[in-house]
This record gives structure tokens, C-alpha cells and sequence, in this order.
């Protein structure tokens, strides 16, 4: 641990791998430090992995990578307690190479990816918990570590320590974030036999599905519930802002159990076994939540810098991307010899002018428009819904009478153009 590094990459997760892996492909010195047992070990995101972000690090990683199945069909679930209105796209040229996204066990994947970047001549160090940097006349030199003799120094560091990252905190670059800027996610990995999900889910072999889950999945708290099928599991979960997990007081493993309960879901997960239960923070303040992204010495990525989309549910394609214009910035400053913050600040360029920022000032408002108006969630759903039901029910009314119904049943003038004004809003911070 005494040797120095061109750099330092703190955190074995998506963006940090992808970082570590260019960087160390381009003939830097790197050092990985995960906390975990291994890579993967602590990370948790819902299971897709978006095949154009990572292939820009590893050409045709679907040709040895240990994925579950490309996925070929994404529904949408619009939820009631009883009901659900669905839509969604199946198309078989997502089954094709080279694939549009697939469902992927983190557990596995993380740790394949990392072994790529050893290949590529990182050092990875298991079970290191970093618990500050090491600062010298304003820049960021190296890390201290809870090992014995465990202070360690690079030219710079990359900070890819996750959404409550202390180490870029304690640097001063970002407040500690609010209940509403971090949603919280649990999920569940459940065992069930692989030709009953195909048969469940209208699947042939090597084929996969996702259902995202809005409206009574979350018991109208903003946020989203999902399931998706791996090859012989099922991964099911939920996760909302902590803040409207607080007002209402539901703990999120509750919630997860009324998931799994309901109507909807139920038939889809019959007969499987619990194998692993997960619980992960991820960041929902989104572009207007991102602080300082690079300092004399430091650059943060993924996670750590806020890097979600949360509207697509976006957020490991991100944190590849942030982790590879890391690595092509560093690999630059090593070639000038210059890791000053001016020099370092063509990141911070690249990712705000690519789709990563464009992206996020896209729907930069987005989350605190739908938490401010919870009713989306909580009243105009289950209006969807139950007008589904009077127009697609027979019973002799004319399909005039159940027109002029619905909408009588919205209500008074008035309340029709608070409906109106609202989904206005949302086209707005949306378009």
C-alpha cells in the first residue's frame, strides 16, 4: 500500500470498474478499493444492464459476460388495488445481436467486470473501507484507508463511493442530501423454475421481460416498483423517496411484502423462493442535487454524483459512461502531467455536454414536480383505471352512456381544469 499510483478508483460498482478498466487499459497505474467481500458484494441496482454504454468500455461483453437474458419485451403497469392498466413494446430484434439491454445478477457481473480490469493490470483490493482523503495544500493526494499502514497516494482519486458519498461531502463538494434528493430500494432475488417464467412471462429460451410498476405498488408515494425475469429467478422490488417513506410511515420491507401480494403481481411469483433480500439508497435529486464534480486531484462519478435518470429509471448506463470520460480525462492529465482542477474539469465538460447531461437537465425538475403533486400517483391512476373498467364492461350501456359517465364521474369544471393544468405541468418538466 506504500507504492503510488497514477490513480485511485474508490469503489468497485459500475462507474467505478468502467474507470478503473480504461484507465488501466491506457497504461495508468490504478488501484480499486471495494468495501465489500468482492465486487458486487454490496452493490444493488433493479438488474438492467444497457448494452451501448457498456460495450463502449468492452466490445461484445455479451459474448462471455454472465448475464441472464436480453430483454425483449418492457411493460408498463399502471396500478390500482384491484386493476391495472398495461402497455408496453415487445420487439425481437432486441433478442438479436447486439441486443438492446438484459437483466443482470450484480452479485456475478460485478465480479466478472472487475477481473477484466485486473486483467487489464488494476489492482483490486477487497474488504477496504477508505475513510478519508488525504489533502496537501488544497489537493486531494491519496487516501486513508482502515488497513494498518493503510495511507495511500496517487495523482488523482475517483470518487465512485455511492449516492451518500462521505469522502466528496467531506471535501466540501455536496451537502448532505435531503429525505426527497434519495429514494430507497429493497428487492428480493426469487428462485423459480426457468420454463415456468418463460411460460408466466409468454418468454421462448433466452428471452427476457421487465414490468415497471406505478400508482399502487408504491401506495402512491412517488416512486416505482419493478419486475424482471433472469434465467431462473425472479427479480422483484420497490423503491421510493425516503421522505415519503417518512410521512407515511411504512417501512420499505413492508412495502416489498404488498408488492409481492398484490392482485397483479402475485400470479407472476406463485410458487417461487425467497434466495436474497437487498436494500440500496439511490440518488433522485437529480441534475439540480449534483455538486462539485472535480477538484484539484479528485473526480467523482456514478452514484456519487447524482447520476440518475430517474423518469427512464436510468442509472448503471450513466455511471459507465461518467466512469469512461473519467478515465479518457485522467489518461490526458497523466500525458500532461497536470492534475489540477482546471485540467481535470474536461470531465466535468464531456459528461454535462453529452447525453448523460443533456439527459439530466432534461428532467432536472421532474422528481420534485411529482413529489409536490402526489395526486398523479395517488388519484389520476386509479381514475385511469377505473374508467378502463366502465368502457370495457358490457352491460348494455351504450358506449356514449359510459363516456358521458366518465366523465361526469371526474368531476365539476372546476376540478376538470385542475386535471388538465396538472398533466400540463408534467408535459412540461417532461418534454
Amino acid at each position: 500500500m506504500s507504492e503510488k499510483f497514477d490513480a485511485i478508483v474508490v469503489g468497485a460498482g459500475p462507474a467505478g470498474i468502467s474507470c478503473a478498466y480504461d484507465l488501466a487499459k491506457g497504461g495508468a497505474n490504478v488501484l480499486l478499493l471495494e468495501r465489500g467481500e468482492y465486487p458486487g458484494s454490496k452493490n444493488v441496482m433493479g438488474g438492467v444492464l444497457y448494452r451501448k454504454m457498456m460495450e463502449d468500455v468492452i466490445p461484445e461483453f455479451y459474448k462471455e459476460a454472465p448475464l441472464e437474458r436480453p430483454i425483449v419485451e418492457q411493460r408498463f403497469m399502471m396500478m390500482d388495488k384491484e386493476s391495472a392498466v398495461t402497455f408496453g413494446y415487445k420487439g425481437m430484434e432486441w433478442g438479436k445481436e447486439p441486443y438492446n439491454n438484459f437483466t443482470v445478477l450484480r452479485a456475478k457481473f460485478d465480479q466478472w467486470f472487475a477481473e477484466k480490469a485486473v486483467e487489464q493490470g488494476a489492482v483490486l483490493i477487497n474488504e477496504t473501507v477508505v475513510l478519508e482523503c488525504i489533502v496537501e495544500n488544497g489537493k486531494v493526494v491519496g487516501v486513508r484507508t482502515d488497513r494498518p499502514n493503510g495511507d495511500v497516494y496517487a495523482d488523482v482519486v475517483v470518487l465512485a463511493d455511492g449516492v451518500n458519498s462521505l469522502l466528496a461531502q467531506s471535501l466540501g463538494f455536496h451537502k448532505e442530501y435531503k429525505p426527497d434528493e434519495v429514494a430507497l430500494a429493497t428487492m428480493e432475488i426469487l428462485k423459480l423454475d426457468k420454463k415456468v417464467i418463460e411460460d408466466r412471462f409468454n418468454l421462448e429460451d433466452n428471452q427476457g421481460c421487465t414490468i415497471e410498476l406505478f400508482g399502487d405498488a408504491t401506495k402512491g408515494i412517488l416512486g416505482t416498483g419493478f419486475l424482471y425475469t433472469n434465467k431462473d429467478t425472479l427479480s422483484i422490488g420497490v423503491g421510493t423517496l425516503l421522505s415519503g417513506l417518512i410521512k407515511h410511515k411504512i417501512r420499505p420491507y413492508d412495502l416489498l411484502e404488498y408488492v409481492k401480494n398484490h392482485p397483479m403481481i402475485r400470479p407472476y411469483i406463485q410458487g417461487s423462493e425467497p434466495q436474497e433480500y437487498l436494500a440500496h439508497l439511490i440518488p433522485e435529486g437529480g441534475y439540480n442535487s449534483m455538486g462539485k464534480i472535480v477538484g484539484d486531484g479528485v473526480i467523482v462519478i456514478g452514484d456519487a454524483s447524482q447520476l440518475v435518470n430517474a423518469i427512464h429509471r436510468e442509472g448503471s448506463n450513466l455511471a459507465m459512461t461518467s466512469g469512461r470520460l473519467a478515465a479518457e480525462t485522467i489518461l490526458q492529465a497523466k500525458e500532461a502531467g497536470d492534475f489540477s482542477e482546471r485540467m481535470l474539469d474536461e470531465y466535468r465538460l464531456k459528461l454535462l455536454n453529452g447525453f448523460v447531461g443533456q439527459d439530466m437537465k432534461k428532467y432536472k425538475d421532474s422528481t420534485h414536480h411529482f413529489d409536490k403533486f402526489p395526486q398523479y400517483f395517488d388519484q389520476y391512476i386509479p381514475m385511469m383505471n377505473k374508467a378502463a373498467s366502465q368502457m370495457f364492461t358490457v352491460d348494455g350501456s351504450s358506449k356514449w352512456e359510459k363516456q358521458k359517465k366518465i366523465w361526469s364521474d371526474i368531476g365539476s369544471t372546476k376540478e376538470k381544469m385542475k386535471i388538465a393544468r396538472d398533466f400540463y405541468r408534467a408535459w412540461k418538466v417532461i418534454k
